[in-house]
């Protein structure tokens, strides 16, 4: 298996942010699939983000390695200051409605009304 952070930096190469070398750094320091696991997503969008070829929403990632990895907080309409990923598994919960506790109910009205909730295209 070839190194993520010199995977990342080839393929990046001037342009590599710190929170893709980040990604690397922790898919170096533990694996890929632990990573994705750990973002709440797949093996294979980590790969693509390594590899600069992910045709989807790069500050939605950013926003999921920000918070899980670099301790990225955003200022929640609901909730207060949350980590930027913790928002953006709300905004995914809250594109359908489900009555399923109190909580889920309010993220989902509040989400509605955020700005920040139109950006995420993660799957």
């Amino acid at each position: 298996m070839s190194d993520p952070v010199a995977v990342a930096r080839e393929a990046w190469s001037g342009d590599l942010p710190d929170w893709v070398l980040k990604l690397a750094e922790e898919c170096a320091r533990t694996s890929q699939s632990k990573v994705a696991a750990l973002l709440g997503r797949s093996p294979a969008l980590v790969s693509n983000v390594l590899h600069r070829k992910y045709p989807g929403d790069m500050t939605a990632v950013e926003d999921l390695v920000r918070g899980r990895f670099m301790r990225a907080t955003v200022q929640c309409p609901a909730n207060g200051e949350i980590s930027s990923a913790t928002c953006r598994d709300w905004i995914v919960q809250s594109r359908t409605y489900a009555n399923t506790n109190s909580e889920r109910v309010r993220m989902y009205n509040a989400c509605r009304r955020c700005p920040r909730a139109g950006k995420d295209s993660v799957k």
